[in-house]
């Protein structure tokens, strides 16, 4: 494949965002149909909502000093899932524009001294926590890169898939990010004993990922797992350890399982989940990206950037 320049900047801790769908579900009460925050991007209520989650993520980047990437709404706006809501091609290909360009106002309002970056958010494309129908690479490409090419069109500056199985997936993904001339990061799930839902071990599944897209990906993520589910996996990696740049994990140490029962929300312990994040610093040279999954929002990230920030270089 032929590499691009990454946007990233070369140095620096980069902020990212928490838990968007289940701050607005259990927080702020709205109705997510399919789990989908891309809708609230119709109307002026939805975007205003949307600004305010934005806001509290900026002002965290600000107050510490550090780089942001602002991520849309849009984990749930690829073709399958739409038209679970009823929206063709182009009502989605709409609400994707219209994610994008509220993002990049965010970062137009942004007053730090760091770079700011605005990812295009991909999931997968069924439930991502227990596998379905599985596609091979090739279907993947091909599935992904309407949401993909749309958010490059749109000016996203890199996109970001979170929340994968398999490898296939991935490498698709990778695929039609490289097609359409992006940078990607490719964010994987872990159960509890620290393999994907696939079964796959995290060193394997980056290891494959590399193999059949010649290391594309800017960089590799864990998000949707508590570190106490996948630290264990991380301390005889190799080298390929270094490929993980971005940690946004879950507050609670529920499984998948359990979480998708709950009916109320458990975010855990901001200060708590700040401290495992500096234990993994450790083992994680490539750590550079901060934020949160499930349960979390701006106080367990600006837990865990003031803790960062605050630690002394290892």
């Amino acid at each position: 494949m032929t590499m691009i320049r990454t946007p990233w900047p070369d140095s620096g801790t980069v902020v990212t965002d928490g838990g968007l769908e289940t701050w607005l579900l259990f927080v702020r009460g709205i109705d997510l149909p399919e789990f989908a925050a891309y809708p609230l991007v119709a109307d002026s209520d939805g975007r205003c909502v949307l600004d305010e989650y934005y806001d509290a993520y900026l002002a965290i980047a600000t107050g510490a000093g550090v780089h942001v990437v602002i991520e849309t709404p849009t984990w749930r706006a690829n073709p399958d899932w739409a038209a679970r809501l009823g929206h063709d091609r182009d009502a989605l290909g709409t609400m994707i524009d219209a994610a994008v360009a509220l993002a990049r106002a965010a970062r137009e309002r942004f007053d730090g001294n760091g770079t700011a970056l605005v990812s295009g958010a991909i999931g997968p494309r069924g439930d991502g926590y227990v596998l379905g129908e599985l596609m091979d690479a090739a279907e993947a490409e091909a599935y992904h890169a309407f949401q993909i090419q749309r958010m490059a069109d749109a000016g996203v500056d890199l996109v970001t898939a979170m929340t994968l199985g398999y490898v296939n997936e991935a490498v698709g993904i990778v695929g039609a990010a490289a097609a359409a001339g992006v940078p990607v990061v490719i964010g994987f799930t872990v159960e509890t004993d620290g393999t994907l839902p696939s079964g796959m071990t995290l060193v394997d599944a980056i290891a494959a990922t590399d193999a059949a897209t010649d290391g594309y990906a800017t960089h590799f993520m864990i998000n949707c797992a508590h570190p106490t589910h996948f630290a264990s996996a991380l301390g005889d990696g190799g080298p390929l350890i270094g490929r993980i740049g971005a940690i946004r994990a879950n507050a609670s140490t529920l499984s998948h399982a359990e979480l998708d029962e709950m009916t109320e929300l458990d975010d855990g312990d901001p200060a708590e989940l700040a401290a495992r994040y500096l234990e993994l610093r450790a083992v994680l040279p490539g750590l550079r990206v901060l934020g949160g999954c499930c349960g979390t929002d701006h106080r367990h990230v600006g837990a865990i950037v003031d803790a960062w920030v605050g630690a002394p270089a290892v």
